[in-house]
């Protein structure tokens, strides 16, 4: 029987008994409320015995305890309140969670199913789980893109606010990428699958959102974990009340107001909401466990590249040799030309950034290529060389740099070579993200007392990088190992948050307290093995996480500490006297929607 299932039966029969109570009828009033109690007293039962035979000490045996005991001295009326309460309150929280997930959930509903694929004999609908990489798919307007792929014909208007939260459309034209989730929203135009449907975005999103939903926060472990000692404090409460009265109906009140719904409702409502408004925000937490962990953190190690940074080279200058071979538009066009044969990261830059200036480019030819060192070819009538210093010069005799132009300490160097002579230096860089030094200023703000930037770029690389921006150390030259032993090292200060987008971030997010993945660029390594990914391509969700996970754990303690002591003052006053057992149920009926209802402000902003 499901939670909300369990609500009929004495939703039914406690008014069917008071009716029969109005009437006279007072032993078919009883029967009426224990009819109404059974049905949940066998559930709970159940439930009881499944959890222990996982080993497993509950909170629910207090509320067992309370309508047995309700039912033996006849208050049957009493166990049919507290059987109500109980299933609903059992029937509020799926409520309630249902409420909380909704953000959550409609990634689900709008998992792409169908995809429409050029064929030889022309387009043919599949499902999306059939696209392989480089099929060649026709996206309709109103169709979700089922798997992440290029454009290759016609513009991309795309609904992205499933992935990123972004509320605006946004524009992708050819040659562009486009990840799986998005929804077309102008004229139809032809994809080419970079990722099978099971490794697209999208689908990585839904087995996150789909963990997320089966967690269990560890607060509500750290009830049950300490149910035994709550109950002892209970029966000895109510066997004192007995004993000194001589009346039993005081010790049932007693466990009537002891039933613990504070603890069982409050914590996973207000931590499962705190997931909900994040994943509104976009940011998509795995687990509530992970929010209450983020809400602990003290210390944050920051990757640079693609974290820190835009991780984007784009073209910051041109540096002439000195006396100039050509001027700059000729390098420009020169060298971007060239490196259009080329996957690197830096080629992508010159060939953004002579498109940018309206530069035609030509087809290279002859080309040849040393993976991370550069790259030589020809261009028309001339030869060129790009790449590292080391890798030029092994080609043709470079100056010395003491009498050019100085350029930025730190920043990354397109060394060229012309026709066998030295042209000039273009300079690259990666921006900072934009808000950065905001964003590491409300860190601070949030309790985080430690802030170290790790890196495996260059020490001088780094250190520009960082210049001005308020870290506690910046460590450069660092490989995976060396990142997952840094994370070691800073949880001496307390709980660390590893944030990073690679590959090679991936050990250091697993090692991590909790990790943070930027998801909308970065590995899907990295985005499987983090605990939380930012979904929206910025820094500043990062400490908007941090604040959301702060207000679900505070909203959840002050639940249950304001629900737990009101039940302790209830239990004091019905071991007095003051309360009988329907009295107490009532209060506590009263307590706990109270608490659920204090719970759900944690989905406000």
């Amino acid at each position: 029987m499901s939670k909300r299932g369990i609500v009929a039966a004495p939703l039914a029969g406690l008014p069917l008994g008071l009716g029969l109570h109005l009437a006279g009828a007072n032993e078919a009033a009883n029967l009426a409320w224990m009819a109404a109690t059974l049905p949940v007293l066998a559930k709970l039962a159940i439930d009881i015995v499944v959890s222990l035979r996982r080993g497993e000490f509950g909170l629910d045996l207090a509320a067992a305890l309370s309508m047995s005991a309700a039912l033996v001295v006849g208050e049957s009326l009493a166990a049919a309140i507290v059987a109500l309460m109980y299933a609903g309150g059992q029937h509020l929280e799926a409520f309630a969670e249902g409420r909380a997930q909704r953000d959550m959930t409609a990634l689900l509903a709008r998992r792409p199913l169908r995809a429409m694929r050029f064929d030889p004999d022309g387009l043919r609908e599949i499902p999306a789980e059939s696209v392989v990489p480089s099929d060649r798919l026709l996206i309709r307007q109103g169709d979700i893109t089922p798997v992440d792929g290029v454009v290759v014909k016609g513009i991309a208007q795309l609904d992205m606010s499933a992935l990123t939260g972004e509320s605006l459309p946004v524009r992708r034209e050819v040659g562009a990428e486009v990840a799986s989730g998005a929804v077309n929203l102008g004229e139809a135009f032809e994809l080419v699958a970079s990722h099978a449907a099971e490794d697209s975005v999208y689908a990585g999103i839904v087995r996150l959102v789909e963990a997320a939903q089966r967690s269990k926060a560890p607060m509500s472990r750290l009830a049950d974990r300490y149910a035994l000692g709550f109950l002892a404090v209970t029966l000895a409460l109510a066997g004192l009340a007995w004993l000194l009265s001589g009346e039993a109906v005081r010790a049932v009140a007693v466990l009537v107001i002891a039933t613990p719904c504070p603890l069982l409702l409050a914590v996973p409502v207000a931590l499962v909401a705190g997931m909900s408004r994040a994943a509104r925000h976009g940011v998509l937490i795995k687990g509530a466990q992970v929010i209450e962990g983020l809400a602990a953190i003290r210390g944050i190690v920051l990757d640079k590249t693609g974290t820190l940074t835009e991780g984007r080279l784009r073209l910051a200058g041109i540096v002439l040799a000195d006396p100039p071979v050509c001027d700059e538009g000729a390098l420009l066009q020169l060298a971007a030309s060239l490196d259009q044969a080329s996957p690197h990261v830096a080629a992508r830059a010159l060939v953004d950034g002579a498109n940018d200036r309206g530069l035609a480019l030509a087809v290279p030819d002859a080309v040849r290529e040393t993976a991370g060192e550069g790259i030589s070819g020809r261009v028309g009538a001339h030869h060129v060389v790009l790449g590292g210093w080391n890798f030029v010069a092994s080609r043709i005799a470079l100056p010395e740099l003491a009498g050019q132009t100085p350029v930025p300490d730190g920043a990354p160097v397109v060394v060229v070579a012309i026709d066998g002579r030295f042209a000039g230096r273009i300079v690259l860089s990666d921006r900072l993200r934009d808000g950065a030094v905001d964003v590491l200023g409300e860190l601070r703000a949030l309790g985080v007392e430690r802030v170290v930037l790790a890196t495996g770029d260059q020490r001088k690389i780094a250190a520009a990088m960082a210049a001005g921006l308020p870290f506690d150390a910046v460590l450069a030259d660092q490989s995976a190992a060396d990142k997952v032993a840094i994370v070691e090292a800073e949880r001496r200060h307390g709980p660390v948050l590893m944030v990073g987008d690679g590959v090679n971030d991936a050990p250091a997010l697993a090692a991590a307290d909790i990790g943070a993945a930027l998801g909308t660029h970065g590995s899907a390594a990295s985005a499987e093995t983090a605990d939380m990914v930012l979904l929206i391509d910025r820094l500043d969700r990062l400490p908007l996480a941090v604040k959301v996970a702060q207000r679900a754990r505070e909203v959840a303690l002050q639940s249950v500490v304001a629900g737990i002591g009101l039940s302790l003052l209830g239990m004091v006053m019905a071991a007095l006297g003051w309360l009988s057992p329907v009295q107490g149920a009532l209060l506590q009926e009263a307590i706990d929607v109270a608490v659920v209802l204090n719970a759900l402000r944690a989905l406000s902003d």
